[in-house]
């Protein structure tokens, strides 16, 4: 600030717009790094590697589908199955067990604008690490209800862990392939980046039954067999060989 004459009133020094850019310029400069320089050969790589994780972990859906011309004689044909249902499942403690979709639709005549009855469907479903109990249970409902699907996979600490494996397994291809290329030119090298990415995310379900299975007045379990999924894990990156 500069005071004019003796009255002591300041007034602002205007700086030219040149003066005031290149300081701002420099001292954004001043804070950002440098690009890093780099004297070697810039080499892209890629390596994959799987490992199987069991299907430890057993998905059901169970259901009751009826209908009637009365809609409250319907839902309590349905809610009665359902509790029917519950009870039988609540012995099995290593089975969860919660409710699924519920839907009532009309059912019209052949002029499509009556309806002549009412279809009610309600689910269940259940899911398991104890494939042995499922397989149980699903048994015994099927004297009541049907089983409209049921899938393996692995459960997430199943998954995690072949996944762990497979990227120690992808990071020693990595290097084994780094190596290759180095040694082939006769140079030492180093690794400048590297990406882990799990190709297909959670393995996808293993369906076991897609279609409705009938209801049986037989009681026998269900048969189940867990096998496996493969886990695949892709590693990419970027290599530097010394040039000298």
């Amino acid at each position: 600030m500069t005071t004019v004459g003796g009255t002591g009133m300041k007034h602002p020094v205007w700086l030219p717009m040149w003066l005031i850019l290149a300081a701002l310029s420099s001292s954004v400069q001043a804070g950002e790094p440098a690009p890093v320089q780099h004297s070697g050969i810039i080499v892209d790589l890629n390596a994959e590697a799987s490992r199987l994780a069991p299907n430890d972990l057993a998905r059901a859906q169970a259901f009751i589908e009826a209908g009637d011309s009365v809609p409250g004689a319907l839902a309590k044909k349905v809610n009665t199955v359902m509790q029917s249902a519950l009870a039988t499942a609540r012995p099995y403690a290593s089975v969860k067990v919660r409710s699924g979709n519920t839907s009532t639709y009309p059912v019209y005549g052949k002029n499509g604008r009556t309806i002549e009855s009412w279809r009610m469907r309600s689910e269940l479903l259940l899911e398991s690490k104890d494939q042995a109990a499922l397989s149980e249970l699903l048994g015994k409902l099927q004297t009541q209800m049907a089983v409209g699907q049921l899938t393996l996979e692995p459960s997430e600490e199943a998954a995690r862990q072949a996944e762990n494996e497979a990227i120690a397994d992808g990071i020693a291809a990595f290097n084994a392939r780094a190596k290759i290329v180095a040694e082939s030119l006769g140079k030492s090298w180093r690794i400048l980046q590297m990406n882990v990415n799990n190709t297909a995310g959670m393995p996808p379900p293993r369906p076991m039954v897609k279609a409705r299975m009938a209801m049986s007045e037989a009681v026998a379990d269900m048969p189940v067999e867990a096998g496996e999924s493969r886990v695949t894990v892709s590693i990419s990156g970027q290599i530097e060989i010394e040039r000298n």
